[in-house]
Order: C-alpha cells, then sequence, then structure tokens
C-alpha cells in the first residue's frame, strides 16, 4: 500500500464525486455543519475494521524514505466539530506536508470506548494519495462513549505496538501517532472487548495503558491534540505526566488544522529515531498511575 502521491487536482475531482464543492480561495471542502451528513458511514466498514489485521508502511522506488502518521480521530458523541474540521481541511494539510515531508504516509484511525460503542477502534490502510480522503469518508461516527471521563485512547497504541509493521524501523526512525479528543488519558482498555473487536497477539502488551506505552513508545513516537471546544474541558496532567508536554497540544477546532503537519515537520526536522526516549521514564508513568485517582 501507500503508492501514489498527493495532489489538490485529484482531491477536487474527488469532492466532485461527492458532490462537495471546494472554496478556490481557501482551499476548504464546503461542508454541512451536521457531522452526520459529511461522516455518512452507518456502520464498522470492511475497509477498516481492525479484526486480524496487520497494517504496513513500506518503503519504494517512488517513496524510498516513508514516514508513517497514524491520525486517530475520537468518535465519540462531543467530537463532531473537530472531525468536520479535519474533513474541511484535509486538503490543505496534506498539500501543506507534501511541501515539506514527500514521503508521509497516513493511516487514518478512529477511537470510540471499548467498554461501550459497537466499533471502538477502526483502521485503515497506510496511503499516500487520495485514498487518504477515500479512507476518511469511509470512518464510522458512531458517537458513542460512555460515563466514565475518558475514551479508549490507547487502543490505536496497543495496535499500532503489535499489529503494524514499518520500513521506517529498519532505517532507524520511528512512525508517529497523533490521538486527537477532548477526555484524559484511559488508564486501561476493556480487554474481553478488545480481544472480540482485534484479536490478541501472541505476543500481547496487556491492557493496561502504561504497558502498552512501554510496549509501542520505540516504535512510534506519541502526541495528543486537545481539542479545547466546550464549557467543560479536562484535566490534560494523564496526557503530560505519559507524554511530556512539548508532545500535548492545546487547541481550538480551528487550530487543528495548523498543529498536525507542525507536529509532523517538526518530527521530521528532529529526527526523532529509535532509541532515543523524548518522553519520560517509567518512573514517572509509575508515579502518575499512583498520583491521579482514575
Amino acid at each position: 500500500m501507500g503508492g501514489g502521491s498527493w495532489t489538490s487536482e485529484r482531491f477536487r475531482d474527488y469532492s466532485t464525486s461527492r458532490s462537495r464543492g471546494v472554496d478556490s480561495t481557501t482551499g476548504r471542502v464546503i461542508l454541512s455543519d451536521d457531522v452526520t451528513q459529511n461522516y455518512t458511514q452507518r456502520g464498522l466498514a470492511k475497509e477498516l475494521n481492525p479484526f486480524n489485521v496487520k497494517r504496513e508502511c513500506r518503503d519504494s522506488e517512488e517513496h524510498p524514505n516513508t514516514v508513517p502518521v497514524i491520525l486517530a480521530l475520537d468518535v465519540t458523541g462531543s467530537m463532531g466539530k473537530a472531525a468536520n474540521e479535519v474533513a474541511a481541511e484535509l486538503n490543505n494539510i496534506m498539500t501543506e506536508l507534501y511541501e515539506k515531508v514527500a514521503d508521509v504516509e497516513f493511516m487514518i484511525a478512529a477511537i470510540g470506548d471499548f467498554s461501550y460503542d459497537d466499533a471502538p477502534l477502526q483502521v485503515s490502510q497506510f496511503e499516500s494519495d487520495i485514498r487518504i480522503a477515500e479512507q476518511l469518508d469511509k470512518v464510522y461516527f458512531e458517537r458513542g462513549g460512555g460515563p466514565n471521563d475518558w475514551e479508549s485512547y490507547s487502543a490505536i497504541w496497543k495496535f499500532a505496538a503489535e499489529r503494524t509493521e514499518l520500513d521506517c524501523w529498519k532505517r532507524g526512525k520511528k512512525g508517529i501517532i497523533i490521538t486527537m479528543g477532548d477526555e484524559i488519558l484511559n488508564p486501561y482498555i476493556d480487554n474481553d472487548k478488545y480481544e472480540d473487536a482485534v484479536k490478541q497477539s501472541p505476543m500481547a502488551c496487556g491492557f493496561d495503558t502504561k504497558k502498552i506505552y512501554e510496549a509501542v513508545k520505540d516504535k512510534y513516537d506519541l502526541y495528543h491534540i486537545n481539542v479545547d471546544h466546550r464549557s467543560y474541558k479536562p484535566s490534560l496532567s494523564s496526557w503530560y505526566k505519559v507524554l511530556g508536554k512539548d508532545h500535548v497540544f492545546d487547541c481550538s477546532v480551528k487550530e487543528i488544522a495548523q498543529i498536525i503537519p507542525q507536529i509532523i515537520t517538526n518530527h521530521e526536522s528532529e529526527s526523532f529515531i529509535i532509541g532515543v526516549d523524548v518522553a519520560p521514564k517509567p518512573d514517572s508513568i509509575i508515579e502518575f498511575t499512583n498520583e491521579i485517582s482514575w
């Protein structure tokens, strides 16, 4: 997977085929304010089903130095405006990135709540062209969640640690995971439901978020975008304690399109490599789990 490159022309053609206009001045897709009118999938798409699959990002003659990025959207009920913004600004995000990071490849993922939702994890292939937009359109915006204070953000970390293969690892480079949501970091994942949805791996890292982090941190550099869009704002201390303040971004809906390319281009310019630990040490995480009442 991952052949081809993103072009604005192809995106405009694709948008026209979906009966969507693209503003010629801003490059934004013209969408309805109602997220259900834009994300029209009404169940888990076969192409995004995480059950017993592996996702790969391979180098090729066309893209010899792939930069794998997993963009994981919180698709619970409160995140409609943020999801709309990603869809509206996708062309601008990709156009800016390809000017600076020619070999970037995206996996679109969606996160819900493993304790309550029917489709709490959705994962696309890694792609580098218009198929990124096609797979974003296949995301099932379940609008679920539950009465707990978090969504299952670390599920994509677990999937990435156990179910992805990246050629950049052979070059000593890490992939990138960007989660986007408006809740605190979950302390664990519901293990039975994860196994039902994904199928457990033989070398499983467990379901505790601290253990999942330990399994993924040498393979991926982790970032989180907290979308500040409602009167209630969660404490970011759970994210800071695990990822460090420089890997957590607190922004408005309108700032999302600037933050995503910023994370990726900064990551590449700083050349994070396997074996270099930029996040807090394990002792910090242990202190965090004792300090925060989850």
